[in-house]
């Protein structure tokens, strides 16, 4: 569920500019381009360069890669890849890779055109979700002809996207091919009994209590996982902003079905969500990871908020304990 405003994808004039970058930076070779700049510069560890969008794509890669792969990541924490515009430095990233890993579903909108790009001229680029039925993902509500790009909420779904990984590192380092399939299979088994952990967890709050209000649409896999009825603010894109409409009517909402708690998330302005709360008479219930998660290495109660486990937890215990 959510409320409803269309805005375009793609800003007038953009997709022009950034194809225009992205050919000035075809035009160096990949010597020219990663002068000066060690982090782009490919194989001096004797390793696999793998360049990742978003960090819960990292998370796959380096489960999956182990000590084979060094990843380089264009979005870190608390970044929106909705609105997120590569830099020239980030296409020399993705030029310089030798292979690359997105979520898709456009997800990284402002980016397609570039991976596209890249992925004609031979680049082994992969969408983690292009293996995924399509019955299995619900409707963006918004533009037609697309899909929900959140995945990762659903626990089973995003460990389908694994055989993606192993698949692309396999036949980009043969060499280590076995590795990256016994890594593949652990990754699974993780998620695994993270899915039990989360289904035992939310099963800690009443079904009538699961309300999951949040500033905009990122967790209707969630919802239809864990049993949760899930209102956002914005739509699947925060391209678009709410208008006083939309804010009035969510307040209404709100103090209808008596929501105790409410929730920010860590790449949208938090304002808005904070002007509900006040004119619900609700309280914030925490903030939440929607399409990043957390820098890695960063603990919480013993958790790593930089890895898909730990931000799985966060979110669900976040959400569980402020809606009891």
């Amino acid at each position: 569920m959510h409320l409803e405003f269309i805005n375009q994808w793609f800003r007038n004039g953009f997709v022009a500019a950034y194809v225009a970058t992205f050919f000035l930076a075809c035009s160096q070779s990949a010597e020219e381009a990663g002068k000066g700049d060690p982090m782009v510069s490919a194989g001096d560890s004797g390793k696999l360069q793998v360049t990742t969008t978003v960090n819960m794509v990292s998370d796959l890669v380096r489960q999956v890669g182990g000590d084979h792969v060094e990843v380089t990541e264009i979005m870190g924490p608390g970044v929106d890849p909705h609105l997120y515009k590569a830099s020239a430095n980030d296409v020399t990233k993705l030029q310089n890779a030798e292979i690359i890993f997105y979520v898709g579903l456009l997800l990284e909108g402002k980016m397609e055109e570039v991976l596209g790009k890249l992925k004609d001229g031979g680049k082994p680029v992969y969408a983690v979700t292009q293996d995924l039925q399509k019955t299995k993902l619900l409707d963006s509500g918004e533009y037609e002809d697309h899909f929900d790009p959140h995945v990762w909420f659903e626990v089973p779904l995003w460990k389908e996207t694994i055989d993606v990984v192993v698949a692309g590192l396999s036949k980009a380092d043969p060499d280590h091919k076995a590795d990256y399939e016994a890594n593949g299979k652990a990754a699974k088994e993780k998620m695994e009994d993270l899915q039990m952990w989360a289904t035992e967890k939310v099963n800690e709050l009443p079904v009538e209590k699961r309300l999951l209000v949040t500033s905009h649409d990122a967790y209707n896999y969630f919802g239809r996982a864990y049993g949760f009825k899930v209102v956002g603010l914005q739509g699947i894109s925060t391209v678009s902003e709410a208008g006083l409409a939309d804010r009035t009517k969510l307040v209404d909402f709100i103090k209808e079905q008596k929501v105790k708690s409410i929730f920010v998330e860590t790449t949208v302005n938090p304002d808005a969500i904070k002007a509900i709360a006040t004119d619900a008479e609700v309280t914030i219930g925490g903030e939440l990871f929607s399409d990043a998660m957390g820098e890695l290495g960063q603990m919480e109660g013993g958790l790593d908020l930089g890895t898909y486990e730990g931000m799985i937890k966060h979110n669900i215990s976040t959400i569980v304990n402020a809606l009891r």
